[in-house]
């Protein structure tokens, strides 16, 4: 029994070194893809959630993806916009909504270096079969589901002496986070 727990320990810290590898060599290449096209890093993740929504969406929602305020999305829109890649428009059911339209020849323009980009994705999937591509499939969903839930976290409003003491590893951290967070904004900082 103590030796599952060690080789479980060790699988755990050898997926902890290699979690944040990945995470550093993804946001490296959104960065170099974002250099390509001539967009800010969160303006072309904010591109990609936009082109995976079946219908134009509102600022509001823009939000909502992002988890920005209004006010940053707005001004992430209005960026969008200057490049060429929505526009607003008014919706057609409820003429006092204003909503985000991708420009398809600009959407495609996207799509393309994306995908040229990304081509040769699908060949580090070649050797696994089909249930090993399924755990890796709930994996991502379950990442993505945590990853909104933490940057939900470190984005609540509450005063650090409002919130609960760390309940174990590593949450003390979220504590440093939050006290920083609060003093730049007493400093008039955003």
């Amino acid at each position: 029994m103590a030796g599952n727990r060690t080789a479980r320990a060790g699988l755990l810290a050898e997926l902890e070194q290699v979690s944040r590898r990945y995470i550093a060599a993804y946001a490296l290449f959104s960065q170099a893809v974002a250099d390509r096209i001539g967009l800010h890093p969160t303006d072309l993740q904010c591109l990609n959630l936009l082109t995976l929504e079946p219908e134009p969406v509102t600022t509001g929602r823009v939000a909502e993806l992002t988890g920005l305020t209004t006010g940053s999305a707005t001004r992430l829109v209005d960026r969008l916009e200057r490049a060429g890649y929505v526009v607003r428009g008014r919706d057609e059911a409820d003429r006092r909504r204003v909503l985000v339209v991708p420009v398809p020849e600009r959407i495609g323009e996207f799509r393309r270096v994306w995908e040229a980009l990304s081509g040769d994705w699908y060949r580090i999937f070649d050797e696994l079969d089909d249930a090993e591509l399924a755990v890796i499939v709930r994996h991502m969903e379950r990442t993505v589901e945590f990853s909104g839930e933490q940057a939900a976290r470190l984005r609540e409003d509450r005063a650090p002496e409002e919130r609960k003491a760390p309940a174990g590893p590593g949450e003390g951290r979220q504590r440093d986070i939050s006290e920083a967070s609060a003093k730049r904004e007493a400093e008039g900082g955003e």
